[in-house]
């Protein structure tokens, strides 16, 4: 299993770096390997809505115009395995650089739709499993809500799999720590929402150990 996580924060030392790195330490303990790009670092540009329709190349052949590092990102996710999207909450809502991205890569994605007769993907073809994070870290962490109901919709819409949306905030990140590690051990077995969810035995035991059961 190979895990991309996709950063929307500049700050390699913030705190939604520390959810990434718990997390990650999750994907190591389920035996996974991954790597985490941060956004604000790459070559990025806004979609251009280049046709006078406002559609463009993306919804008509699945690829975008715009000379930068899209492309690369779009590799990068179909090869992993599983993603996970973590922003930070500017404005009860995601940050630039994730919301510049995702704006893109719906469009690209939405190509398969139009090619399918206006049908997305399949009931029997799965999406990719995909984990949304929204940190804020603003007094009140309100705007977790909003954002997590966003980028919920628009990663639905991709075509993933949407397995998860966790909100953390300044004041309760300390206690979601480990639920952050458990959380990506558990994204390591590849958990589909759409079928009875299969975890490894080492999510199990640890769960058990942490008096956890399977009960609502």
């Amino acid at each position: 299993m190979h895990i991309l996580v996709i950063s929307g924060s500049r700050n390699r030392q913030g705190q939604t770096a520390r959810a990434i790195s718990s997390i990650c330490k999750g994907l190591e303990a389920g035996g996974a390997t991954y790597e985490v790009i941060f956004l604000p670092e790459l070559k990025l540009e806004r979609c251009r809505q280049c046709d006078p329709s406002g559609d463009g190349q993306c919804t008509r052949e699945g690829s975008c115009i715009v000379k930068d590092d899209f492309p690369t990102i779009v590799e990068k996710i179909n090869k992993a395995d599983a993603i996970v999207f973590a922003t930070p909450v500017y404005f009860m809502d995601l940050s630039e650089s994730m919301r510049g991205l995702l704006d893109r890569y719906r469009r690209v994605r939405f190509h398969r739709v139009i090619a399918g007769g206006g049908v997305s993907t399949p009931p029997t073809e799965p999406g990719k499993p995909v984990i949304a994070l929204c940190y804020a870290g603003g007094m009140s962490g309100n705007g977790t809500t909003s954002c997590a109901n966003n980028i919920n919709g628009i990663l639905q819409m991709c075509g993933f799999d949407v397995v998860d949306v966790i909100l953390a905030r300044r004041q309760n990140l300390e206690f979601k720590i480990p639920i952050l590690e458990l959380t990506g051990e558990w994204l390591a077995t590849k958990p589909c929402s759409g079928s009875p969810l299969a975890p490894s035995e080492r999510y199990w035991e640890r769960s058990k150990t942490a008096g956890n059961d399977d009960k609502a």
